[in-house]
């Protein structure tokens, strides 16, 4: 027998049948979900990722090519002086080439990392170049870099230093392709002398892809060539380009040698001038504090803008650094995007360097010197 309350009202069950058919259908919703999201995963991409690479201080040690600890700046035919502390030079690491790019979830993890950023794959692998030939190019800016930083640390040191702009090696398909060759020495661009990769920059982006007329000289024996620039975009900007990897010959009147391995690019070349002086001077130049920077350098100390600033601040921080030396040509970049406590200055040329580094070590007011602000 079944007893029932009078009050009591029976709602019939939901018939099985109908939820039934919504969890299969959610089911198939989440399966198809993770389907394209996996074949997304895995779809070819047009970017790569810049993050924080290694940080080298040009006053120590690296490894080189047998693996063995020496310095990093090491001088011979002048007195040398103790140094201490820090002059940190910062690298940038690429995640990701053309024959190989990041995955849509790595460039979507990456997006909200702030010491990481996610550029158009063309920005760094320029179209037709590999990444065998990008090294090439790296090395070489990097051997032209250590060079310039020798001539800037020198001149300021009051030496004389003799200088020849040299054609280092042509990129294949470029207008410089079967004019110049490997080893040519660029005496004059349009009758004006050139000594730096800069003044013959300056001359082909002034004709406006004109043919540029050049005074070289080739086993011994002088000449006048013509190559017509092509047109290429460089970090948004329109620039003229002939195709050549520039390295500018000094006549040293002494010997120094840099030990940097698997490092490219000529970001380096302002602290390479620092590390350098530090080394032929007395005293310790940065006070003994942990002094990081990055910037290009021409043998008149000029201080050029650099590529991703934003991670190499990042990279001193994690090293550890409170001071920071960002070229001046940067500042927009860095304006907004300080990390932690770190105090950043801006520099022009490296007198400014060397300016921050008295106020740094003492000797003057860290407060008066110039920072980024918004342009």
């Amino acid at each position: 027998m079944a007893l029932f309350d009078e009050n009591t009202t029976i709602e019939p069950a939901a018939p099985r049948e109908r939820r039934s058919r919504r969890t299969v259908a959610g089911v198939w919703a989440l399966a198809v979900a993770l389907v394209v999201l996996l074949v997304i995963t895995f779809l070819p991409t047009s970017y790569v990722i810049q993050r924080p690479g290694p940080v080298y201080n040009t006053l120590g040690t690296a490894e080189d090519a047998d693996g063995e600890e020496v310095p990093l700046i090491s001088v011979e035919g002048a007195e040398t002086y103790p140094t201490d502390g820090a002059l940190d030079l910062l690298t940038v690491q690429v995640q990701g080439n053309r024959e190989q790019t990041p995955s849509w979830f790595e460039l979507a993890q990456a997006w909200f990392e702030p010491s990481k950023a996610v550029i158009p794959i063309d920005a760094v692998f320029p179209e037709g170049q590999t990444t065998e030939e990008r090294n090439e190019e790296s090395a070489a800016m990097m051997v032209d870099s250590q060079h310039e930083a020798t001539a800037a640390a020198l001149t300021e040191l009051g030496y004389d230093v003799g200088a020849q702009l040299s054609v280092h090696s042509v990129i294949d398909g470029a207008a410089a392709t079967g004019v110049l060759e490997d080893g040519d020495a660029i005496l004059e661009a349009d009758g004006e002398t050139v000594t730096d990769a800069a003044a013959l920059r300056a001359v082909i982006n002034a004709a406006e892809g004109a043919p540029v007329e050049l005074l070289i000289e080739r086993d011994g024996q002088q000449q006048t060539v013509e190559v017509t620039p092509k047109e290429s975009t460089v970090d948004g900007e329109t620039t003229w380009l002939i195709g050549v990897n520039l390295i500018t010959d000094y006549d040293f009147p002494i010997d120094v040698t840099i030990q940097l391995n698997n490092v490219g690019g000529p970001s380096a070349g302002m602290m390479f001038a620092l590390g350098i002086i530090d080394t032929l001077t007395p005293g310790e130049l940065n006070g003994g504090e942990q002094v990081a920077g990055t910037g290009t350098i021409t043998a008149d100390g000029t201080v050029g803008p650099i590529g991703g600033i934003r991670q190499k601040m990042w990279g001193a921080v994690d090293a550890g650094a409170e001071w920071f030396l960002a070229p001046e040509a940067n500042c927009d970049e860095v304006v907004g995007h300080i990390p932690g406590d770190l105090q950043v200055f801006s520099v022009a040329d490296l007198d400014d360097a060397l300016a921050v580094l008295d106020a740094v070590r003492g000797d003057g007011d860290v407060d008066a010197l110039p920072t980024c602000a918004a342009g």
